[in-house]
């Protein structure tokens, strides 16, 4: 198979494969690995240039609690996330499946078990699509950065890379998204074997969706700590940290709040794309109980609101626009006017072309009395205070004769 004719296969059924992902809407990103013990963030080896001899004691070392991906996917779920994306192999280069490639592995090292087979049977008994995380980056491997100025280093490296990558599709069943990470040293997809690599992956899992980051556009991109959308017609997935560290960092206090989550879903939501939120555990396992904190009742509003978020939405962009008071997203006819700045008992839109037939609250579905005209829709008899009991963010059903059309200018100025 040809290059040109890999990317033609992958791209054939491309929209059929997203289409579950794009519905989700909202994932959990698991980062967990040796560095965990340390508690100084996942690239600690790197940043404090721990001799790589200290740092593989943490292998042995490395005890964690029976069954703990049970306890993300039960988080995951209750968080309303749909799926999950864990660390197989994070850049310090230890396995967390029972790998052939090499003996630096939970197996066959401190954990005496497969990790990966573990996360995988939680996410089924939970009900959550699997995704793999993969770092093609390795500070352990003696070849990870002779790779990219010997020959022999790089199809050493290669044989390892795809060997691991191969056991990972092959041993676990059905596997839904392939997430690789950092493709440091080598400059291209040709020098990665990218296309060949991907091959195999698709001829394994043919359902299979893998991202943007082994020098190949792929099928989604993934815009890291921001959620920033991608052009038109491109699949998207902000990946984002809840407190500046992917690992554990038990020491961090900028946790992002339930409304920072809610803001992130919203503006992914928007924009047509996904937010995959990461926890980092502790070494046993354990979630911190910041991030259960927050999830919880970033769950309870979406059991309540859901239908704002998950399934088929619209690109809000060029449709609507933002608001003091709150922000928007969209399907169809119907837009959903996130509140998150009560105005009080009145509700005033400008600029909304497409007239109203139909005005409601999200809960309970009661209808809300309204006036329009030409340039402004207001919203009448809302009570004084946000209703929301969980982040103060109230969604209003706005359902129109058509597709919405918003339209204010910074410079426009209703004279009469």
């Amino acid at each position: 198979m040809t290059n040109e004719e890999y990317l033609a296969m992958a791209a054939a059924d491309r929209e059929a494969r997203l289409q579950w992902w794009h519905e989700a809407r909202f994932g959990m990103f698991v980062h967990w690995g040796l560095y965990a013990q340390l508690g100084r963030h996942e690239w600690v080896m790197n940043r404090e240039r721990i001799p790589l001899a200290e740092y593989e004691k943490l292998a042995d070392s490395w005890k964690p609690k029976e069954r703990p991906a049970r306890e993300w996917a039960q988080l995951a779920k209750a968080a309303g996330q749909k799926y999950m994306v864990m660390t197989t192999k994070h850049h310090e280069g230890f396995c967390l499946w029972d790998t052939q490639q090499t003996d630096y592995n939970a197996v066959k090292r401190g954990p005496g078990r497969d990790l990966v087979r573990e996360y995988v049977e939680a996410c089924r008994e939970f009900g959550l699509k699997i995704g793999f995380y993969y770092s093609l980056i390795d500070w352990h491997h003696p070849d990870g950065a002779l790779c990219a100025k010997d020959e022999a280093a790089r199809r050493r490296f290669l044989d390892f890379t795809q060997g691991c990558v191969r056991e990972l599709m092959t041993n676990y069943g059905h596997i839904d998204i392939l997430w690789y990470d950092v493709s440091w040293p080598l400059p291209d997809a040709e020098a990665w074997e990218a296309y060949k690599m991907n091959a195999m992956v698709r001829a394994l899992q043919p359902h299979i969706i893998i991202n943007n980051r082994a020098k190949l556009p792929e099928d989604f991109g993934t815009p890291e700590e921001h959620v920033t959308a991608a052009e038109p017609g491109r699949a998207w997935e902000a990946c984002m940290t809840f407190n500046g560290s992917w690992g554990y960092f038990p020491t961090a206090i900028d946790w992002r709040s339930v409304r920072e989550v809610l803001g992130m879903l919203r503006t992914a939501t928007a924009g047509g794309g996904n937010l995959l939120l990461n926890i980092g555990p502790a070494p046993d396992g354990s979630v911190p109980p910041e991030a259960t904190e927050r999830l919880l009742p970033v769950g309870k509003w979406l059991a309540k609101n859901g239908e704002a978020v998950y399934g088929q939405v619209d690109r809000v962009q060029g449709k609507l626009e933002w608001l003091p008071t709150g922000n928007w997203t969209l399907k169809g006819n119907t837009a959903y006017y996130w509140c998150s700045r009560w105005p009080g008992t009145e509700l005033a839109i400008g600029g909304l072309r497409t007239k109203l037939r139909r005005a409601s609250y999200l809960i309970g579905g009661a209808e809300i009395p309204f006036t329009q005209t030409e340039n402004r829709l207001v919203l009448h008899g809302l009570p004084p205070h946000n209703p929301d009991d969980i982040a103060s963010v109230t969604v209003l059903k706005l359902e129109f004769e058509e597709e919405p059309k918003q339209v204010l200018g910074a410079g426009y100025v209703v004279l009469e």
